[in-house]
């Protein structure tokens, strides 16, 4: 398998909207690792591995979010994976 490490940066309306939660879900529906957490700029960070087909799965469920959501931009940078895959987690601050 070939495993991708990403990290995410959301913009739009995704704080206060269950967002982190949905991308909890998401993630873990695929078989992901990794975490998200908001960001004091008010967007999202978030740290994915895994399989890249389910990565593109994700990210396209990332751009319609949860119901009260609103999000305008998604970067993507490339990172070196962990192989760790694992759990996707909440965290808190940031």
């Amino acid at each position: 398998m070939d495993v991708k490490r990403y990290r995410l940066i959301v913009s739009g309306r995704v704080q206060g909207v269950g967002y982190r939660f949905f991308a909890r879900d998401a993630a873990r529906a695929l078989g992901l690792g990794g975490w998200v957490r908001n960001v004091v700029d008010r967007s999202v960070e978030i740290e994915v591995e895994g399989e890249q087909g389910a990565i593109d799965g994700f990210i396209e469920e990332l751009r319609q979010g949860p119901p009260l959501a609103r999000v305008t931009d998604i970067e993507v940078r490339p990172m070196v994976a962990m192989g760790g895959g694992g759990d996707f987690t909440v965290r808190h601050g940031g």
